[in-house]
C-alpha cells in the first residue's frame, strides 16, 4: 500500500472539508486511482472538479511540484495537489 498526500487549494479545500487528505492505494496506482480514493472520502468533490470522467479544465493536478495527469503514476509518499487557475494581481 502506498500512502498519498493530496492538498487542495481554493474552493477545492473548502469543498472537500479541508485542505489536506490522506489516501491509501494499492502498489503500481495511478494518479486517478489516487483520485478515485479522495473522492470516495470528500463527497461532493467530484461534482465540483470533474467533467465526466476527466478533470474539469478549470482544475490543476500537480504531482510532487510538476504537472501531471490522471495516466501517472504514484509512489509512496508523493505529494498531489489541485487548485483552480491563478488570476490576479496587481499592475504598476
Amino acid at each position: 500500500m502506498h500512502t498519498i498526500n493530496w492538498r487542495l487549494f481554493a474552493d477545492l479545500a473548502e469543498v472537500a472539508g479541508g485542505r489536506e487528505h490522506a489516501v491509501s492505494v494499492e502498489a503500481e496506482s495511478t494518479i486517478g486511482d489516487a483520485l478515485d480514493a479522495l473522492l470516495a472520502d470528500c463527497e461532493g468533490l467530484g461534482d465540483r472538479i470533474l467533467d465526466g470522467e476527466d478533470l474539469a479544465d478549470d482544475v490543476n493536478l500537480m504531482q510532487n511540484g510538476s504537472p501531471a495527469d490522471l495516466s501517472a503514476s504514484v509512489a509512496d509518499g508523493d505529494e498531489l495537489a489541485m487548485f483552480p487557475p491563478v488570476t490576479g494581481g496587481s499592475a504598476r
